[in-house]
């Protein structure tokens, strides 16, 4: 009954450390998927406000607004 109790309890410590090992991984991939995102939020920013681009954007908006129904 002993040996039966303990083989359980290093079965469930086992399956916590391993549990534990993977969120840390899974963690550190959501980190580093975060950094890329902003760090393409940056770039494309950067494209977007600058001035041929911010011309081009502005007339097609404009044009769009005085397009005839």
């Amino acid at each position: 009954m002993y040996q039966a109790v303990r083989a359980r309890l290093r079965a469930l410590v086992c399956k916590v450390r391993t549990a534990r090992r993977d969120a840390g991984m899974v963690t550190s991939e959501y980190a580093m998927g975060i950094v890329a995102a902003v760090a393409f939020s940056v770039v494309l920013y950067k494209v977007v406000t600058s001035g041929p681009v911010g011309a081009a954007l502005r007339n097609i908006v404009q044009q769009a607004l005085d397009g005839r129904m």
